[in-house]
């Protein structure tokens, strides 16, 4: 799961620097595809359930399981980029949502507070924790800076399926459902709105909106429950134990007290 996992960061860091003005998000996931493939990987999302894509590709008011298209990105826009692939039997899983050229105070902080949320949550991922720990993390950071969190969609346990028990929700009290037991992998994925919490899908079956057209955030991990905490296995440079020092994503370094409950 680490070389999954591994692939699914290099590749969404290659997208990283291809998004900006004028790409399309069928370049991204023409692109995405290739590397997946010459990697010795299948996509994990094409053909799941029908879906057309590699990659899900979520621009603006889109929340999750955006179609990539021949629409282009224009300054202004965010976009969450969802990748998946199964390499020797096990899955890989990971997002990010990141900002095509300046964009809005207001947006950023979406951002910003939408990654923090996950890495709050990763840092409640430990032996003996129930899964409720983590939702409860991410909603109380989430709802302090004014922004909600998504109900109609939750993270998930992964190995060799995709999709895996147990379900992670983004909210709710702590305390509750199964307790973590050391050899779990999660997939943690908080999708954060800047309005209200709702959503619908579009007559397509897969992409979600807000409901007030507001923007939407997504960020996601591959994490893995170890004696020595979690074991972040979809982290960018190589697979990292988060403690409560934090650890490098490739972007920030995530100081000390924002994994502090």
């Amino acid at each position: 799961m680490r070389r999954a996992n591994q692939l699914v960061a290099e590749v969404l860091s290659e997208l990283r620097e291809t998004v900006r003005p004028g790409v399309t998000t069928a370049e991204l996931d023409a692109l995405a595809e290739r590397k997946v493939r010459a990697a010795g990987a299948e996509p994990a999302f094409k053909g799941y359930h029908g879906y057309p894509a590699t990659i899900c590709a979520s621009v603006n008011q889109e929340v999750v399981h955006g179609i990539p298209s021949d629409r282009a990105l224009a300054r202004g826009d965010i976009i969450s980029i969802d990748l998946g692939v199964r390499l020797d039997g096990f899955y890989g899983d990971a997002a990010v949502t990141l900002p095509v050229g300046a964009i809005p105070d207001r947006t950023a902080e979406l951002l910003r507070v939408t990654e923090e949320a996950l890495h709050r949550a990763i840092g409640k991922v430990r032996v003996g924790a129930r899964i409720s720990d983590l939702g409860h993390a991410v909603q109380a950071h989430v709802e302090r800076h004014g922004f909600s969190v998504v109900r109609e969609f939750v993270g998930h346990g992964i190995g060799a399926l995709l999709h895996e028990e147990p379900q992670i929700p983004n909210y709710g009290g702590p305390g509750r459902g199964p307790r973590l037991s050391e050899g779990m992998v999660l997939a943690i994925e908080p999708m954060v709105n800047l309005g209200r919490p709702s959503v619908k899908v579009l007559s397509d079956g897969w992409t979600a909106v807000t409901t007030d057209g507001l923007p939407s955030a997504h960020f996601e991990h591959t994490v893995a429950v170890t004696a020595d905490g979690p074991l972040v296995l979809s982290a960018p440079g190589g697979a990292a134990i988060a403690d409560d020092g934090g650890y490098w994503d490739g972007v920030d370094a995530i100081r000390q007290e924002e994994l502090r409950p």
